[in-house]
């Protein structure tokens, strides 16, 4: 005892500067008395103690959690030390009988019985004393703590438990392995240990209680300029990490974009920036967090066409080796085809058994196939077509008359590859060739003289031989003829124009016309008569422009320019009158109060005086006084009828009257005889009777029939 004295008095002074922590608890079964001591001290360096009394029966190690809030928990690992008197403790007077099952300090359950708090007071009874001493290690660091612990001496039987003591707790990181070693400080040195993992996240108890264990959930919300990345389920004013990298399968994504947040808030990442391989990670802010990823992208379709824009295709001539290389930010799940492409916008035949995988890690060879202009290689994915590049793209002059043989084996015959199939050159037609098989003993003696490029040597896996053999030569003198042809097929053109050179005026001077324009009057013309006042020539000038857009060449009259200045007003009309009927052109009389109170002159030989023309209606045909306004008549306008009444009365010419409806209710009797309109009342009849007697051009009219009608609403109505 008094060795025990002294192994006391030391821990007592150890404990005083150590670094126990004020969180670990003490219990004991009951019957027991325990004590801690200290819970960081130097484990070996104690004094043995006098002789064995207590010995260990048995370490067991249970999962915790210690707390200091419910949210605030750290995972550890709680030792449960059940005691025994040693063979050599008790006395001749201890009873031979054994404590029941049952009884306080001998249960040999997971809890030890009921337990009693830790106390420091030494019992009366004669009892047993010990110094328990619990060690616990991880890869990183190490902590001892002393118990100091009393027995009651009973009527026991030696070797019989006396109960449990347990520790809480030693702590460790989630998932660490962690050594607990339990010895007594008697002369026997007798240890127990166990290793045991400290639970994980996957502990139901841990996953709400701690705090590496809180991981946050990613939510992310696609739009068409940006996406919004969410982070849920985290702690509101605290701080986590969102880590945004490139997924690759050989592990060379980098370190990404990582970017330091507070909840609640949000992430928005620009649309463009959005691949396939873009993987999300968050974890928050503490000591060994667990880390939640998500790839939302993987299927998303506008990420694949923005992958393949990003992605490169280039060939490399390295010696008599073509090799390719792919580059892309992601990892891409493609094949690599070669294939021959004689014209550049032509398709491109892929060649048979030269295919492989994308590895995406430098250049790739093709196992020996050689340069030519004509080749390309294709990269192929989900059955289509992302990405061709080809050796005419490097400034290679292309050899579009180049032709394409494939000979499986040695001495087997030739097939030249076209149009997706390989045909006998037996039945093959070239451009310009003649008949089938004319080129056969041709090609397969350039083959045999070395005259043909070998782009795939017959070693190789495949089996089969590649040849690029010209074909410029024999299509040399084919299209010789061809231009022999086409010479002597325009010197016969030209001689049969020079025979029928009448014809050709004629349809020279249609052509002309007809140049540049496709309304429904195209090629027709017209002379537009009218009076000289306001509402005439506003109502002339928007019918001319109205007729001009349908295609119909407007003369107006009177009119202005050269002519008139050289042969005077009334010559000129005349002749454009005459030129008119020459040429069986439309002659367009528009009516309107003056050119009516002209044409009853013309019919009365009467000229009205200013203020009576009422009267000058004419006492002849007595039109009604309402018929005409009282306007004096436009001399220019009777002078164009001296010149068309006697080619009415005799029933020529195409003449046609537009009369102003809502200024001239009827037409006067002296133009009568030629076909009258109403204007704007009967504007499709109008423009069928200028178009002519076709009749497929009155369903081209009606869609302009509004539109002429409307501009010349507006002219008269101003």
């Amino acid at each position: 005892m008094h060795a025990l004295g002294q192994l006391l008095l030391v821990l007592a002074a150890g404990s005083a500067g150590g670094r126990g922590d004020p969180r670990d608890t003490l219990a004991c079964s009951q019957g027991l008395t325990c004590r801690l001591l200290d819970t960081d001290v130097l484990c070996g360096t104690e004094p043995p103690g006098p002789r064995q009394e207590l010995a260990l029966a048995r370490l067991r190690l249970e999962p915790a959690l210690r707390c200091t809030e419910p949210t605030a928990c750290a995972p550890c690992l709680e030792a449960r030390v059940r005691l025994a008197l040693a063979p050599a403790t008790g006395t001749a007077t201890e009873s031979p009988l054994s404590v029941q099952p049952g009884t306080a300090g001998t249960e040999d359950s997971g809890d030890g019985g009921q337990r009693s708090p830790a106390t420091g007071a030494t019992p009366s009874q004669p009892n047993v004393t010990g110094l328990l001493l619990l060690s616990g290690h991880t890869f990183a660091s190490s902590r001892c703590v002393a118990v100091e612990v009393w027995a009651p001496l009973g009527p026991t039987l030696r070797r019989q438990t006396v109960g449990w003591v347990i520790f809480r707790c030693f702590e460790a990181p989630l998932g660490s392995e962690l050594h607990i070693s339990a010895y007594m400080n008697s002369r026997g040195r007798q240890r127990l240990s166990q290793q045991q993992r400290v639970p994980d996240c996957s502990w139901p108890a841990a996953q709400d209680a701690v705090p590496q264990c809180q991981v946050p959930r990613l939510r992310v919300s696609p739009g068409q300029k940006e996406v919004v990345v969410e982070v849920e389920g985290a702690a509101v004013g605290h701080s986590y990490t969102l880590r945004l990298y490139h997924n690759h399968s050989h592990g060379t994504s980098g370190p990404g974009r990582v970017v330091t947040m507070s909840s609640p808030m949000n992430y928005v990442l620009p649309a463009d920036e959005v691949l396939p391989c873009l993987c999300l990670q968050v974890w928050p802010e503490t000591q060994d967090p667990l880390r939640a990823t998500l790839c939302p992208f993987s299927h998303d379709a506008e990420a694949w066409e923005r992958l393949w824009a990003r992605s490169r295709l280039v060939l490399h001539i390295e010696g008599q080796v073509l090799t390719c290389s792919l580059s892309a930010p992601c990892d891409l799940l493609a094949e690599l085809v070669p294939c021959w492409q004689p014209v550049p916008s032509g398709p491109c035949q892929p060649l048979p058994g030269l295919q492989q995988p994308a590895e995406g890690k430098g250049p790739q060879e093709f196992g020996g196939l050689r340069p030519h202009p004509n080749l390309c290689v294709q990269v192929w994915s989900g059955g289509q077509v992302r990405l061709t590049q080809c050796l005419r793209d490097r400034a290679l002059p292309g050899r579009p008359d180049d032709l394409l043989l494939l000979e499986r084996g040695e001495n087997a015959s030739l097939c030249a590859v076209e149009r997706g199939a390989c045909t006998p050159l037996a039945s093959f037609t070239s451009r310009g060739a003649g008949h089938p098989g004319l080129l056969e003993q041709d090609l397969q003696r350039d083959v045999a003289g070395g005259q043909c490029q070998q782009l795939w040597h017959p070693s190789n896996r495949t089996g089969v031989t590649l040849w690029a053999c010209p074909l410029h030569k024999y299509l040399r003198t084919h299209w010789a003829l061809v231009w022999m042809g086409v010479l002597l097929g325009a010197a016969c053109l030209l001689l049969l124009l020079l025979m029928k050179k009448e014809d050709m005026k004629g349809w020279l001077k249609s052509l002309r016309a007809g140049y540049g324009s496709s309304g429904p009057l195209q090629g027709r013309r017209a002379l537009l008569v009218h009076a000289a006042e306001p509402v005439a020539e506003r109502a002339a000038c928007a019918l001319m422009a109205a007729l001009h857009s349908l295609g119909l060449t407007v003369v107006a009259a009177p009119g202005g320019g050269s002519g008139v200045a050289a042969l005077g007003p009334l010559p000129w009309l005349h002749a454009q009158h005459h030129r008119a009927l020459r040429d069986s052109d439309t002659i367009i009389l528009l009516l309107s109060p003056a050119a009516v109170a002209a044409a009853q002159q013309w019919d009365t030989g009467v000229v009205p005086e200013s203020g009576a023309a009422e009267s000058s209606l004419g006492p002849r045909h007595s039109p009604d006084p309402g018929d005409v306004p009282a306007v004096a008549p436009c001399e220019v306008f009777a002078a164009a009828l001296s010149c068309a009444m006697p080619v009415l009365a005799v029933a020529q010419g195409r003449y046609v009257v537009a009369r102003l409806e809502a200024l001239v209710p009827a037409v006067p009797p002296a133009l009568r005889a030629a076909p009258a309109f109403a204007l704007p009342a009967d504007m499709e009849r109008f423009l069928q009777a200028l178009a002519g007697p076709a009749r497929h051009r009155g369903r081209c009219l009606e869609p302009h029939v509004a539109a002429v009608a409307e501009a010349l609403q507006r002219a008269v109505g101003e």
